[in-house]
């Protein structure tokens, strides 16, 4: 038996996973201003162990840009300063004993023209990710009709996936033209 809702909802989550995907990845587009989420990746090691940077240390803003990096344990300062500028995130950080301290640099012009276009890249991504729910739902629609699903309710099925799909793809849209006018801020 063919389940409507099923379909749109399944439809929709995939959608929305994708949409939440590209806002995660452009949090990590650095825009110049400093942002505890541009060491999300850093992985620090840690007695043998390599773990994310968060579970050794709390990272919190200074200012627009300064990152203060500061370590449950003191002995873990020189780690985290050599895991930080290992990840090749073009930061330089410093110490003064008790935190590590990263002075986020100015973005120059090239600079913030080649974040754009890793920003424009990950919307491609979520797009492609759009699409492919898209795709996956009007399948089974199609499959459906064959089974002796009505014409008139797949057509209504399909109109609703479209509506889902132009939402989607608003979004992201609007995510990129957001971080992208948050990139090109001087």
């Amino acid at each position: 038996m063919f389940d409507r809702a099923a379909t749109i909802n399944a439809c929709e989550d995939q959608m929305s996973k994708a949409v939440d995907h590209l806002e995660s990845e452009l949090t990590k587009i650095r825009a110049g201003a400093a942002n505890p989420g541009m060491l999300d990746t850093v992985r620090v090691d840690y007695y043998g162990q390599m773990v994310p940077l968060s579970q050794v240390a709390s990272v919190n803003t200074g200012d627009a840009r300064t990152l203060f990096v500061k370590p449950w344990e003191k002995k873990m300062i020189d780690p985290i300063e050599k895991a930080i500028i290992g990840a090749n995130l073009g930061f330089n950080p410093s110490n003064n004993g008790e935190s590590v301290i990263i002075h986020v640099p100015m973005l120059t012009e090239e600079r913030r023209k080649a974040l754009v276009k890793n920003a424009h890249a990950e919307m491609e991504h979520a797009k492609v990710g759009i699409r492919s729910s898209r795709q996956k739902a009007m399948e089974t629609i199609k499959a459906a009709k064959k089974d002796g699903l009505p014409e008139d309710h797949a057509k209504d099925l399909e109109g609703q996936v479209e509506k889902l799909t132009a939402t989607y793809n608003k979004k992201a849209e609007d995510h990129l033209a957001a971080k992208e006018k948050d990139i090109m801020k001087v």
